[in-house]
């Protein structure tokens, strides 16, 4: 690292919605927990969750809440204690804003969750939103590093030891983030 340089911080993000369109639908569960490399647990004080109220005039998708009913304990999680919109993206550009380095936003697909969290970001915050314009995707990381084409970089055709130290996938936003950072990080200190 230069001198002058902070050094990069890695945001695990992952959120939960009614519908695959922000705006469209509602953004209902954000978690993000922040990682230095090599290390698999986040930062002290490195983890934001939030549940966030529906959206004025928006609604929700029907196959997606189809979906939800098969998943009764992950929707409780991302809809009990919803608060406005505003205060939950203001509280998580501070929370993002008080992190000891540059932040990068990692995500699993980067696309998806990035998506939302950058239209929801500048909806309520403001412009610039604080990843800037761009996310790393661990899916395509893990294409490269498995030398595979990216469809079939999935979850089953990645080493076990990617896994290691990562809790369960659950649909709860902020265990989710905790599980993707923790890959990610695993996947960038494999040699192989």
């Amino acid at each position: 690292m230069n001198v002058g340089e902070r050094e990069e911080i890695y945001v695990s993000i992952d959120i939960e919605a009614d519908g695959p369109i922000p705006g469209m639908n509602s953004m209902l569960s954000l978690g993000a927990a922040a990682f230095r490399l090599g290390d698999r647990l986040p930062l002290p004080g490195g983890t934001f969750t939030v549940n966030l109220k529906p959206l004025d005039r928006a609604a929700q998708d029907p196959d997606t809440m189809k979906w939800w009913a098969t998943q009764p304990d992950a929707w409780k999680a991302a809809t009990e204690n919803a608060v406005d919109p505003f205060v939950a993206m203001t509280d998580f550009v501070k929370w993002i804003r008080s992190l000891p380095g540059k932040p990068v936003l990692v995500g699993f697909p980067a696309t998806y969750d990035f998506m939302w969290v950058y239209w929801y970001t500048v909806r309520f915050t403001g412009f610039p939103a604080p990843f800037g314009f761009q996310g790393m995707d661990i899916k395509t990381i893990a294409a490269l590093k498995l030398h595979c084409p990216f469809r079939e970089a999935t979850k089953k055709n990645m080493p076990r030891a990617w896994f290691d130290g990562a809790p369960q996938h659950t649909h709860k936003s902020l265990d989710d983030a905790i599980g993707q950072g923790v890959l990610f990080i695993n996947m960038l200190v494999d040699k192989g």
